[in-house]
Formats: C-alpha cells, sequence, structure tokens
C-alpha cells in the first residue's frame, strides 16, 4: 500500500477576516482533547459507546443516531476556540455563542468551499450536538458533573438570496469546552495539520504537541506502543497499530514531530527541529530538519530562562503573543531574548 500523501494547500490566499485569525493568531487546540481521546479516528460511522479511562481521567460518549464525532469533526471546534481567542486575545469577554461563516470555516481548515465541504459541516455538526459526553476530566478548574454535548446548539443561516442555501451557522458551545477556551487552557498548533489525511496522524500530532516540553526538555519523549494505543483513541489490536506507526514513521507527514519506533516497543517523539540551530537532527533515514521561528530566535539557555519565567504558562501561546504585540511597534527590538523573557515575568501564570 502507498504511503498516504499530505493533502494540497487548496486556499493559498484567504480573505482578510481569515487571515486575521489564522494567520497573527494561529490556530487553538484546547488540552483536554489533545491528552485525552475524545473523537472517533473512525471515518464511518461509529455507533459505540466509546469509555475511557486512564488514571483519575474517565471518559463515557455516548452516540447519536450519526453516531460519535470523529477527530475530522473536530475541526470546527478547533475554528471555534481560534475565533474565540482572537476575542480574548483583543481585551473581549467572548460570548458562548458564536456565528460562523460556513464559507470561512472551510477554507481555514483547508477544505473545498463547494457543496460536498457545506454537507460535511452539517454531518460534523449533527454529531458534534448530538452526541453526550461524561467526564471527570476538569476545564478551568471546574468539573461538569453532568452529562453534556461539546456543541449544545447550532442554528444555520440562510441566504437572503439564494433560497435553501446555508451561509452561517450560530453555535453555543459547552460550558466544559468553553470554560477551556476563557482559562487559556490552549495550545498553538501547525496549520498543516489540516494537510494530513489521516486521523491516526492528527491524533499523533495532538499527543505530540501537547508533550512538547518534554521533548524540548530533553530532544526525545518516550512512550510505550500500548500506552500510545489507549490515548491516540485507536480500537483496533495492538499488532494492526505497531504497523500503523511504522507507516507513519516511514513517511514523516506530521508537522514539526519525527516518531521512531524502537525494537523494544517504545515510540519516541522527537522535534524536526533543534533549539540550537548549530546541531543537526536527523531521522533515521539520515534527513535533516531545518530550526523553526521560535528556536532560531532564542538559544537553547534562553528558552529554559523563559519556561522558569513563564512558571506554568505555555511558551508557545505567550510567543505568539508577543510577536503579534511587537509587529504593532514601529521600532525593532535590540534584545528579543531580554523582551521576551520580560514578557513570560509579566504573564506568568
Amino acid at each position: 500500500m502507498a504511503l498516504t500523501s499530505l493533502l494540497p494547500v487548496r486556499h493559498e490566499q484567504t480573505d482578510f477576516f481569515i487571515a486575521e485569525i489564522f494567520e497573527n493568531l494561529p490556530f487553538k487546540d484546547d488540552m483536554a482533547s489533545m491528552e485525552h481521546p475524545l473523537f472517533t479516528l473512525s471515518k464511518r460511522p461509529d455507533m459505540r459507546i466509546l469509555r475511557y479511562k486512564n488514571g483519575d481521567a474517565s471518559i463515557e460518549m455516548q452516540p447519536s443516531a450519526f453516531g460519535l464525532p470523529s477527530i475530522m469533526d473536530k475541526d470546527i471546534l478547533l475554528y471555534c476556540a481560534s475565533a474565540v481567542m482572537n476575542r480574548i486575545n483583543q481585551g473581549e469577554y467572548p460570548p458562548k455563542t458564536i456565528r460562523l461563516s460556513l464559507h470561512d470555516v472551510l477554507v481555514a481548515t483547508n477544505r473545498h468551499a463547494c457543496g460536498k465541504g457545506y454537507k460535511f459541516i452539517k454531518q460534523a455538526l449533527n454529531r458534534l450536538t448530538g452526541c453526550m459526553i461524561q467526564t471527570s476530566i476538569k476545564t478551568g478548574k471546574t468539573s461538569q458533573g453532568k452529562m453534556f454535548h461539546l456543541i449544545e446548539s447550532a442554528e444555520y443561516l440562510e441566504s437572503e438570496y439564494v433560497k435553501d442555501r446555508m451561509v452561517g451557522v450560530e453555535v453555543t458551545l459547552s460550558d466544559w469546552f468553553y470554560n477551556s477556551l476563557v482559562s487559556k487552557e490552549v495550545l498553538t498548533i501547525n496549520k498543516d495539520y489540516f494537510r494530513l489525511r489521516s486521523p491516526l496522524e492528527r491524533r499523533l500530532y495532538e499527543i505530540a504537541r501537547k508533550h512538547d516540553k518534554h521533548i524540548l526538555a530533553s530532544s526525545l519523549w518516550n512512550i510505550s506502543l500500548d500506552n500510545l494505543r489507549l490515548k491516540s483513541g485507536y480500537t483496533a489490536s495492538l499488532k494492526h497499530f505497531k504497523q500503523a506507526i511504522k507507516k507513519i514513521c516511514r513517511s514523516n507527514h506530521i508537522p514539526d514531530y519525527s516518531l521512531i519506533l524502537n525494537d523494544n516497543n517504545m515510540v519516541s517523539f522527537t522535534l524536526k527541529t533543534l533549539v540550537n540551530p548549530s546541531i543537526e537532527v536527523k531521522d533515521s533515514d539520515g534527513s535533516q530538519h531545518l530550526p523553526s521561528e521560535l528556536t532560531q530566535a532564542l538559544s537553547s539557555t534562553s528558552i529554559t530562562r523563559a519556561k522558569k519565567a513563564a512558571g506554568r504558562a505555555d511558551i508557545y501561546v505567550l510567543w505568539d503573543d508577543f510577536r503579534v504585540f511587537n509587529s504593532s511597534k514601529d521600532s525593532e527590538l535590540r534584545n528579543v531574548t531580554a523582551a521576551f523573557i520580560g514578557w513570560c515575568k509579566v504573564k506568568k501564570v
């Protein structure tokens, strides 16, 4: 079987509104669903009751007649999270109910803005509003005792000019998901995430991004194949999961991260870029990677100092906000490192 290729970039140019949110203030993902498997990896309707338990974290999801929400359906929540965080970063207190342009959602998430794309949104919203969830996982330090939907309600908005044509949707987010956003329990994700065809690759990217600080600290983050299967939400056998991981290791499509399957059934996650640009990072096939923007700007020592200054705050989120803030200034910073560490101290959590 041929290795799955990345999806093409379907919209080279976007309109001003989309560019404002998703270029200046990048895509955001909530930490809770990055850490734990809330979404099915199946591309077919998944009618099972999803049960997950890992330590104190437990999840039970009861599907509607439309099935469990998939990780592809999550694109809508990622758009909502990014739009809400955009308002928060502008100093607003965002409402739980937000209005979305269907065209903007499709363009921002790298989908075709056509009949097939609009059909996807409708089906995804059916699953997101239909599935009932009960979980012990807290968001915003608050537990949700009752069962709930990820999206509590969705109301379609029709065109004033073309009969029966949907142009937008008004969604009301659940308290559980909304609390994670207003508490800034989010991480920035690479927009190339939306170019991944494979649900498993998307899930592995989320897991890697959630544990990025461990990867950054020691260059590698290791997890057993069995635990990774549990955390990913993969339902097939461990043997099939191992074969899938081998293919992903060879294709190396996942943005920012590479995977290495070791002989002892341990999976190592490593950055495709290193903190220090002078140090080479190579995959098992010998291919070399270039440093990212953040790691080009700061040395490993400076990143360590920034992490200490930031406390529990995520330095990638702080870096994004720092860049946006300084892009509005007329003069250039003389010492980016000192300015960023000072920024981390001010924004410390």
